[in-house]
């Protein structure tokens, strides 16, 4: 699956990605803070999409820190293309890209979160060897870690 550095050409699919998951994680695609931090990962290098044929993006990732510690700040996959291997192809990149070591972190819905079922993202993380840890925002938010020796 090819994985490749965001260019500015590719900030309208990642507005379209977030159109799809904004019941989730609330609006995203009018509000100017997130279209400033979307610039500002494109231009440090640190967002990567997957194309699609058609020149669609089926998935992206905003990453940041620097080792000893990395984290995923946005994931997300197409509806469409979700279980066919894009979500797993980004945080392997991104897992490529960790100077070890190193933990890579990122944070997702509670176990008790309404959205935590529906989006797959702790059952995501889960199988891809991150660990729960401790509860945030009001135990609405869990943080996952994968240390990377």
């Amino acid at each position: 699956m090819d994985v490749r550095a965001a260019v500015l050409g590719d900030v309208d699919g990642f507005l379209a990605l977030a159109a799809g998951v904004e019941q989730w994680f609330g609006p995203m695609v009018a509000d100017p803070g997130f279209l400033d931090v979307l610039h500002r990962n494109i231009g440090r290098g640190s967002a990567f999409v997957v194309p699609g044929p058609e020149g669609q993006l089926l998935g992206g990732i905003l990453t940041g820190g620097q080792a000893p510690s990395r984290r995923i700040n946005w994931l997300v996959v197409e509806a469409a293309a979700r279980r066919s291997g894009v979500g797993q192809a980004l945080v392997d990149h991104v897992v490529q890209l960790c100077r070890r070591p190193c933990s890579l972190e990122v944070v997702t819905f509670s176990a008790d979160h309404p959205a935590a079922h529906p989006s797959g993202a702790r059952a995501f993380y889960d199988r891809l060897g991150f660990v729960a840890g401790e509860s945030l925002e009001n135990g609405s938010r869990q943080r996952f870690r994968l240390a990377l020796g």
